[in-house]
């Protein structure tokens, strides 16, 4: 009898360990697991789209950029209403928030300010800072 007893006990026991293991992993915050492999070539595909030659390119990299780190916050679990929300509730996971920022601030410049006009520098400087966004969240 003592040792169903026993057995019944460590059974509980393992039972409530799992329990809480699993909650810690569900509720973590950015606890989630991204597809690196998928997120490395969309990242590919946008850095191809980053000419010189064609600006037009370079605009749909900065969208695209911004589009892809959107994702990989929301594949991560981030919580918000916007973008700039997720980027907010990630703030510790930057290596440099204000490049993060940046970035997206020259995103928002692009899809707001018709009469926006765009260099290769600036794109190329902002593809710069959301890879290494992605990479500060794990996505590449």
């Amino acid at each position: 009898m003592q040792d169903n007893t026993l057995l019944s006990f460590l059974v509980g026991i393992l039972v409530i360990g799992a329990l809480i293991i699993a909650t810690v992993m569900l509720t973590k915050k950015g606890g989630m697991h991204l597809d690196v492999d998928k997120y490395r070539l969309k990242w590919m595909a946008i850095e191809k789209q980053l000419n010189k030659d064609d600006l037009s390119g370079c605009v749909l990299a900065v969208l695209n950029a911004d589009k892809l780190l959107d994702q990989a916050l929301r594949d991560r679990g981030i919580k918000g209403q916007t973008m700039g929300d997720r980027m907010k509730a990630a703030k510790g996971m930057w290596s440099n928030a204000n490049a993060v920022w940046g970035a997206h601030k020259l995103r928002n410049q692009i899809a707001h300010e018709s009469d926006h006009h765009l260099s290769y520098e600036d794109a190329r400087r902002a593809i710069t800072r959301f890879k290494q966004a992605l990479k500060d969240v794990g996505a590449i």
